[in-house]
């Protein structure tokens, strides 16, 4: 089964940026999937079981916390893996990221060689 990657930023840019990022994920046979809020993000996750979610925290309709909330406490997606990305590096927010189950928090702007590396290494995908 192919492994899936979810996108979720409310910028446009930002989304676009990831998607070219983790473009190369696709020759390896992985789907990348988008979602440019909250709630579209967490419809996505339950019908789509992505294996990794770069997920934005501030956002319209829900915010990261909430849609990694939900996934993680309440639906119990223990194997979605979901790395935090936000413009906000404070410690309370680190904090609260893992209090809501976050596997990774990356701060904005990030590294896009980071990001593949995080991908492939989520992924078990040798590169």
């Amino acid at each position: 089964m192919a492994k899936k990657v979810l996108i979720v930023d409310d910028e446009p840019h930002i989304r676009l940026l990831l998607e070219q990022t983790l473009e190369e994920l696709e020759d390896e046979g992985v789907e990348l999937l988008t979602a440019d809020n909250g709630a579209d993000a967490l419809e996505k996750i339950k019908t789509e079981k992505p294996d990794l979610v770069f997920l934005d925290v501030m956002m319209p309709k829900m915010n990261g916390f909430d849609v990694c909330h939900a996934v993680k406490r309440e639906l119990n997606l223990d194997n979605v893996f979901i790395i935090m990305l936000t413009a906000k590096g404070q410690e309370f927010d680190k904090n609260k990221g893992n209090e809501v189950g976050a596997d990774i928090y990356m701060t904005k702007p990030f590294d896009p060689d980071e990001v593949l590396e995080k991908a492939y290494e989520v992924l078990g995908i040798e590169h």
